[in-house]
Formats: structure tokens, sequence, C-alpha cells
């Protein structure tokens, strides 16, 4: 068990640097979101030495662009994946249960039906069959069942949908999760058994002993020092990165990855009136308004991207595509004014010839290009903790190791062991601190039975337990907290990524800008003209993607992207 956290504070990462270059590591993982975390645990649970790398900061690509949902998948039910969605059910009740249920939440979902015989016995059977799958995992203990609704109690329940439209619906569970906190947390877990980990830190080629890959070759991209690391196996889990990744190190017919696009509109809670998430059938895909907070995240897009994968943007026609299907089921439709922020990722699909790329599913492909090198792709991030196992699978078949099974089944993240006691503990913890048990809940619904860690710095520094300027849902405690422990060197690292801001607040975190570099700076001895560089920076970065979003297709806005001149530190693979 862990018995400790470990931090990924600045020293922490100049230390961990040197270790890298010491010796040889029996496995190095390239690329850093919630699969390459979920590797490094899931290799240094076994007893292997590990070693994390990632160009940018912590789940800085797809890992923090998803709908923020843990579930099954609907979706791949209707494909007849019944494989991918069983798994996922089966991951779902280990991360709920035992894995994070601090990070991993239960949500009821309304269904809603537009017609009374055949598609209620249509649905019906396919929610049914979706229990089932679950329940036959044996880890879906807490996940109540389906439940039939009349019209009128949807209604009832939910006076925000258009009257008239539906007939009745059906009430399922699934759940939602905090993507990029996920990671950060997945990465913490796995340094405090022993993982090495290190961010903006680029893999820029491949050594080799003949046919073998015994290692790469790094750059840090705070100092450009680079460097060589020699490892017994390689394992590239690379997402959307993946042909870019392989051709690196060498690979003269990479694993075709198509990356799909998917955005997601945020709008205040207060403009929609229902009582839970809904999901509903479009002519593509599902429609998906998830609570968030104070707000509703409304989802997804599913289109092919063939353009700069390091910051895929919404268009006006995607906002206006999703909006056009929201307010179809909606009694007061949204106008553009109402969203208050979007956001865009990418899905690494595996390719299949001539398939459009809502017709490709989740299944994740691991293969090994040459001795010593292992690649992984495609895959959802529910079922990351399998794609882990059969990585390092593959790693130690490839290159044998001295290692034993994979235990991440049963292996708690930090923060995770205890916290339903903890839970019990919040008004103790609530006048210990002077926060209201709303606060004290919230927190550890971020970051379990750490709470501690992130506030006992406020008995030197009480005005740590304010809340942000413009950001009243995160304290200060929250953002030096990023930076001290969980590996934030950039201001766009705190407000995208580990408090949200950017697309939780109208102004994209803009507010709580000078706020959130004043106290990095301080932590991080920051000169005044670096301080101003960020800030400067930070709002480039969000003026030049709202006026991408102004755009209608796909290459007007990543032209517009294209301006955005980047910092040295932000790791561009094509450049």
């Amino acid at each position: 068990m862990v018995t400790a956290s470990r931090d990924l504070s600045a020293k922490n990462r100049e230390s961990d640097l040197g270790a890298l270059g010491g010796g040889e590591l029996d496995v190095l993982v390239v690329g850093g979101g919630v699969v390459g975390a979920g590797i490094a645990l899931d290799a240094a649970t076994r007893g292997l030495s590990v070693g994390l790398v990632e160009a940018q900061d912590w789940a800085s690509g797809t890992s923090s662009r998803s709908t923020k949902l843990i579930h099954g998948g609907l979706r791949y039910l209707q494909m007849f994946d019944f494989y991918l969605v069983h798994e996922a059910l089966r991951e779902r009740g280990l991360l709920l249960e035992r894995i994070a249920p601090h990070l991993v939440t239960k949500m009821s979902f309304l269904y809603p039906l537009r017609h009374r015989v055949y598609e209620r016995a249509y649905a019906f059977a396919g929610i049914s069959l979706y229990d089932a799958l679950g329940w036959s995992t044996g880890s879906s203990r807490g996940v109540p069942r389906q439940r039939q609704l009349l019209r009128r109690h949807v209604y009832h329940q939910n006076p925000g949908l258009r009257p008239g439209l539906f007939v009745g619906g059906i009430e399922y569970y699934d759940a939602q999760v905090d993507d990029a906190r996920f990671v950060v947390t997945l990465v913490r877990t796995a340094a405090s058994f022993g993982a090495i980990a290190v961010n903006r830190t680029a893999a820029i080629g491949i050594t080799r002993e003949g046919d073998k890959v015994v290692g790469a070759r790094l750059r840090d991209l705070k100092t450009g020092a680079e460097f060589a690391v020699r490892a017994r196996v390689v394992i590239l889990a690379t997402g959307v990165w993946t042909e870019e990744a392989e051709a690196l190190f060498g690979k003269e017919h990479p694993l075709r990855v198509r990356p799909s696009k998917g955005i997601h509109l945020v709008v205040a809670r207060e403009k929609i009136e229902l009582s839970s998430a809904v999901v509903t059938q479009t002519e593509k895909s599902f429609l998906f308004v998830i609570p968030w907070g104070q707000h509703w995240i409304i989802g997804t897009t599913d289109t092919p991207w063939d353009h700069d994968k390091a910051r895929p943007v919404a268009t006006a026609s995607d906002i206006e595509y999703l909006l056009d299907h929201v307010n179809s089921i909606l009694a007061k439709p949204l106008t553009l004014a109402d969203v208050e922020s979007v956001f865009a990722g990418l899905r690494p699909l595996i390719a299949g010839a001539g398939e459009k790329t809502t017709k490709l599913s989740r299944e994740h492909a691991v293969r090994v290009p040459a001795p010593g090198l292992v690649a992984i792709s495609g895959g959802k991030y529910t079922t990351y903790r399998i794609m882990a196992k059969d990585a390092v699978d593959a790693a130690v078949r490839s290159c044998p190791a001295a290692a034993r099974a994979s235990v991440t089944e049963s292996t708690p993240l930090v923060g995770a062991s205890g916290v339903a006691a903890y839970r019990n503990q919040n008004e103790h913890l609530a006048t210990r601190y002077g926060l209201s048990l709303e606060r004290i809940d919230h927190l550890i619904g971020r970051y379990g039975t750490l709470l501690e860690e992130v506030l006992d710095p406020a008995a030197n520094d009480p005005s740590l337990l304010q809340a942000l300027t413009g950001g009243p849902e995160y304290l200060r405690a929250e953002a030096l907290y990023a930076v001290t422990h969980e590996g934030a060197l950039h201001a766009e690292d705190v407000l995208r990524r580990r408090l949200r801001l950017d697309w939780e607040t109208r102004d994209h975190g803009i507010a709580s800008l000078g706020e959130v570099v004043s106290i990095m700076g301080d932590t991080l001895g920051w000169t005044e003209s670096r301080r101003k560089e960020e800030s400067e920076y930070y709002k480039r970065v969000v003026e030049t993607e709202l006026e991408a979003e102004q755009e209608s297709d796909d290459a007007t806005a990543t032209k517009v992207m294209s301006a955005l001149v980047e910092p040295p530190w932000v790791f561009e693979i094509t450049r």
C-alpha cells in the first residue's frame, strides 16, 4: 500500500531528470496521458524500474478534453461490441469501488423516449443488456439498475425538456471523472511506487544496438539540455501522435491512427432545468448533456481531423451543430451567448480502410515494431488500465524482465484509501480549517485523503484558504498545491488542467491569472519578466482560440491557431 504520496515538485523534477540518465531502466514510457500514466503505474507495481516522460504537461492532450465520463458506452453496444462494453463496465465498477472512489462518482442519466412501443422496447432491451453486462462483471455494486419512467415523471423531474416531445424515459447510471485530475493522480501514484516521472521532456530520438531498441534520446524543454536514457523496453503511449512517434523511432510503416475531433460546449447550470444528465441519440451518435459543478457540458461531435494535432480547436460550424441538436430537445433554446466556453479534443482511433470515424471501434492495439519497442494506441479512457496491463505484458514478453503479474486491479490511487471514512470526518475538517461543509466535500472529491496536504500550508499563510479571484470554486491553496505537488510548471497547466478555470469561467480564467502567476512565481522563483511572459502567453492562447472558433471550417481555424507563437517550453512534435 502507498503510505505517502510523492510530490511532483520542480525540485523533484530536477533530481528525477538526473536519475533518468543514471542507469538502465526496465521500462521507459513515452507519453503522459491516461494510458502512459497507467502503464507507468502497472510496471512500477510489478517491481520494474520505470521512467515516464511527457513532452508537454500531464494530460495536456486527449486525456484532459474528454466528455468526463467513465462508462461502458451505449454507442458500442449498438455496434455489437459486447466485449468492449463488458470490459469497460467492469473497469467502471473497479474505479468506483476500489481504485479511485474519491475521483470517480456515479451519475444518473435519463434516456428520453419519443415513441411509445417499439422505441421503449428497443431501449429497454439495450439498457437491460447494458445493466446485465455490468452486473455480470461482479463489480457493479452501488450502481442502481435502470428504471422505467412515465411521461409525467420525465417532465416533472426535467421541466427543461421540450413539452410534448417525449413519451417517457429510462433512467440508468454511469460515472463521471475529472479526466485531467485523474491522470495527475495516476502519475503521483506511480511515482509513489518508484516510477521516475518527468513532464516537459520530449523524446527526440532512438538509441539502438543493432536492431534492438535500447533507449531514447530526451530533451528537457525547460533548459534545452539533451541526454540519453537506457531502457530494456521503450513503450510508446502517444495517442494521436502514434504514427509520428513510431516514425521517430525508425518504424517505416507505423500503426495508422485516424484522429477524430470531439468538441464540448459549457453553459451555466441555470440555463437548463434538468435534474440529471440526459443522453439521446442523434443521426450520427449520441448527444450528452452532463452536469458539471455549476455548469452543463454538452457534447459531442465526431469528425475526422487532418490538421495540427497539438491544438485542435472548435469551429463555428461545430458549435452550431451542437446547439442545433441540444435545442431540438430543450423547452428554452440556448443561444450562442449562453455558451460560456468550448473545448476540443482528439480521439486516437485505429484506422480502418475507408471507414468513417463514427464507425471505428474504440478497441486498442498493442504491437512490437522492433525488439525492445512496444507501441499502443486506440482504446477509450475507461479502459486505460486494461490497455496499460496489455502494454506491459507485451513489454515483458518482448524483453523478459523479472516482472510479476499486474496488480493494478487492487491498487487504489493516492488519496483513495479510507476515503469513505474520511468523508465522515467532513464536519471536523470544516471546523478545523474554517471552511464550509460544501467546500470540504468538494475538496475531498478532488484530493481524497490528501486534503490536509493541500490545506496545511495555510497554517503559515491563512490567505491560502481564500477563494481565487474570479474562481470562487477553487482556493488559493489549490493553486499552490498544483505547483508544489502536482507538477504544474506554467500558468496554462494550472488554469487548464489542475483547476479547469479555462473552460469553467466565461473569461477563461483571465480574472484569476494574475493571482495564479503570483503564487507560481513566488514558489518557482520567477523574475518579473518571466511572470509577464507567462501572463501574456496565456492571454494569447485564449484570444487565438476564441478567434479560431469564429471560423467555419477546420482548415481555416487551424490556420488561425498556427499564428500562435509558442514559447520555447511548448513542444511541437512537428518542429
